[in-house]
């Protein structure tokens, strides 16, 4: 029968053991809660930009030829294509947006009919932290729309 001093050197060290996992498990919840809150206040700025450009899109990709030729039009004016994309990376270069999001593409996408400006914004995400096992490069979106309607 073993002693009773024994049994207990045989048990010493499990809680160092123990500690370490823990501690293990806790860095990597405060790695994966600050990734998490740096990739949402990213996409909360990419959802700004985006939303400001489809406004500048719309409302600079409307050429208001159509009030002169036809005069004011019931509900929408027209948008021109060209125009949209023009103002919407016109608008991503004035606001230092290429600055700010290193790597920022975008698509612009003009509904003529419904007189809409879809822009979708693309960037890297830069995380702060790294959890193993995660991938080495995300990226992030931000969709913004805006409709162009003439004021009764």
């Amino acid at each position: 029968m073993p002693s009773r001093d024994r049994r207990c050197r045989d048990q010493a060290g499990q809680a160092t053991v123990m500690i370490i996992g823990f501690a293990i498990v806790l860095a990597m919840a405060v790695a994966l809660v600050v990734d998490a809150s740096a990739a949402y206040l990213q996409r909360q700025g990419l959802d700004t930009l985006a939303d400001g450009a489809a406004l500048r899109g719309a409302d600079l990709g409307a050429t208001g030829e159509e009030t002169y030729t036809h005069g004011v039009p019931d509900d929408r004016l027209q948008l021109t294509a060209a125009a949209a994309r023009a103002s919407v990376h016109a608008y991503l270069v004035d606001v230092g947006a290429y600055r700010t999001y290193p790597g920022l593409t975008y698509t612009v996408a003009v509904d003529a009919t419904a007189s809409s400006v879809t822009v979708r914004l693309h960037a890297p995400l830069d995380l702060p932290l790294t959890v193993p096992g995660s991938p080495e490069r995300a990226s992030i979106g931000a969709v913004g729309a805006a409709v162009v309607a003439t004021d009764d």
